[in-house]
């Protein structure tokens, strides 16, 4: 069975395919983006990648 570990990211709307094109390059994939609990407009992103 897969084994997953998973981060939290915020997410700058002006560079936001930087940011996630940062973290596939480290094998993160990106599961879901939602509004910030504090702020709507910050925007944080989950990703995950298998735990190796």
């Amino acid at each position: 069975m897969t084994k997953w570990e998973y981060v939290t990211v915020p997410l700058l709307v002006h560079a936001t395919k930087q940011i996630l094109d940062t973290w596939g390059e480290d094998g993160w994939e990106l599961v879901q983006v939602v509004p910030g609990p504090n702020n709507p407009e910050q925007l944080v992103a989950y990703l995950k990648r298998a735990k190796s």
